[in-house]
């Protein structure tokens, strides 16, 4: 096996791979034995099938695998023994390997164009200024959380008639059309103003009606009643039936120990004031990763926009129309094979 590489510019090269018959055949060989002792074959007992029976079946096959086996696995090792640092994957010659004749050829020669990155430098100083963006917990969103808390962990009943923050469960269906999902589910105080009172005061096996387009405010909800993407859910429209099977409805937990335990854990916390500077402080600690991990993006768009990198035109030109995605040997030579 011979490999070498062709350096066209500082950032662009190719990587040629030469085989010969010894490099592959040992594997070939391993690989017929091993489907003859596996292979079910009608016509002959499992385990003794003739070895050139296999060929005949399955060699173009056997050898094509275990070339593009090898193929992957040197091209890979030779990129990282040589600390080459490229750019993407690595793009067969897909003219070259159309031309390969699988029937008499015993020596192959493959290439492959890859771009390659110079290296570049950058200033880590005092100069350097990028924004950082803390996040502040306001009363708002810690009562939000709180009241979200307390739903979470309320206790939950199952009325004979619907009120206005009660969550219903049932059959949905269209109209005109096929469409139908059995197990659907509407909160009511999510429902539009407007719309609410169509939703309360209903009863097991009730059926109410309503366009789809008139329901909610948010596509995000209509997506979830219907089970499509919110793309789809802005295009929804004309009338469904809801035909309720359940009713539920969360009384929200009340602020003591039950609720501090099943929130924090056992004696984590024991007062309403530590109940709340803990959500607090966990809200906090959420906001402060949020935060951090956008600085480390603005810090990231600063160097990127700021250092000087030379990059392989007619390469990224050439990778971003290949669909390759490095399986580069299995999708060029397969398709010769088929």
């Amino acid at each position: 096996m011979e490999i070498t590489l062709n350096k066209k510019t500082n950032t662009e090269g190719v990587i040629k791979i030469k085989l010969t018959e010894g490099d592959y055949q040992p594997h070939v060989e391993e690989k017929v034995k091993d489907y003859s002792r596996k292979a079910n074959i009608k016509g002959f007992r499992q385990g003794k099938v003739p070895s050139g029976v296999i060929k005949k079946m399955f060699g173009k096959s056997i050898l094509v695998d275990e070339i593009n086996h090898l193929l992957s696995h040197k091209l890979s090792d030779y990129i990282k023994d040589n600390n080459i640092k490229i750019l993407g994957d690595p793009l067969p010659n897909q003219e070259k390997a159309r031309q390969i004749d699988w029937d008499a050829q015993k020596d192959f020669e493959f290439e492959y164009e890859i771009g390659m990155v110079e290296d570049f430098s950058y200033e880590v100083s005092s100069k350097v200024k990028v924004n950082s963006y803390p996040i502040e917990v306001d009363q708002k969103t810690i009562d939000e959380t709180l009241t979200d808390l307390k739903k979470r962990f309320g206790k939950v009943s199952y009325p004979e008639t619907s009120e206005a923050d009660d969550n219903l469960f049932g059959e949905l269906s269209a109209k005109e059309g096929d469409f139908k999902k059995e197990h659907a589910f509407i909160a009511i105080e999510k429902v539009e103003k407007k719309e609410q009172k169509k939703f309360i005061g209903l009863k097991k096996d009730e059926e109410v009606e309503f366009e789809i387009s008139k329901l909610f405010t948010e596509d995000a909800d209509v997506a979830q009643l219907l089970g499509v993407s919110e793309e789809e859910a802005k295009a929804a429209k004309g009338k469904y039936t809801f035909k309720i099977n359940t009713i539920s409805r969360v009384e929200p937990a009340a602020v003591n120990s039950e609720l501090f335990d099943r929130v924090f854990g056992k004696d984590v916390v024991t007062t309403e004031e530590d109940f709340i500077n803990k959500v607090k402080e966990t809200i906090s600690e959420n906001y402060k990763r949020e935060a951090e991990h956008f600085l480390d993006h603005n810090i990231e768009d600063y160097f990127i926009q700021n250092t000087s990198i030379n990059l392989p035109d007619d390469f990224l030109k050439s990778w971003l129309k290949s669909s390759s995605n490095g399986e580069v040997t299995e999708e060029v030579i397969s398709k010769e094979f088929e």
